[in-house]
């Protein structure tokens, strides 16, 4: 398992690349998309992204305070009163490149209607209320393959309280 510590305060710098520029560095790096993240790919906010550094803290559901988990609009609630933020959609890509030696999922399952094991999902505010358009990005690494995969899910789908969240640590 990756030492959550790692995600304490990790620098990314995001934007200021054509989205045409994030696609060949993924597959430069021979990182995997699934179809959904590549529809996030080409959402508006991928159109001249501005570039920035941002400060990625990672923090499960339970380390936010709920222990049973909750919905995906709690836990970006409650991790706000704690002073993190969303983090813009574009950081999805950029994270998975500076994540390139995240440890190995403990299964190779890709999809099953929850969490995947071994994930981090990227924190970000959903672009469109449709519930089959993707809500965002999660980095992982399956059978020694990076992937950036979208997902999809409605507001009474429960996060468990192990899963991995990436915010954004605003500067003080």
């Amino acid at each position: 398992m990756m030492n959550t510590a790692k995600l304490e305060g990790l620098m990314v710098r995001v934007g200021g690349q054509s989205r045409t520029e994030v696609v060949q560095a993924l597959r430069d790096v021979s990182v995997q998309l699934n179809a959904r993240a590549e529809t996030l790919l080409t959402h508006p906010a991928f159109d001249a992204p501005r570039d920035q550094t941002l400060r990625i803290v990672e923090r499960t559901a339970e380390q936010l305070g709920l222990e049973k988990g909750a919905v995906q609009s709690q836990v970006f609630a409650t991790a706000r009163t704690q002073g993190l933020e969303l983090c813009p959609l574009v950081t999805g890509p950029y994270l998975r490149l500076a994540l390139m030696d995240q440890a190995n999922a403990p299964d190779s399952v890709l999809s099953a209607g929850r969490g995947p094991t071994g994930a981090i999902h990227i924190a970000s505010e959903p672009v469109s209320e449709d519930v089959d358009y993707p809500k965002g990005f999660y980095i992982r690494v399956v059978d020694g393959q990076a992937w950036l995969r979208g997902y999809r899910c409605d507001d009474t789908y429960v996060w468990a309280p192990k899963q991995r969240l990436a915010f954004l640590l605003p500067e003080s």
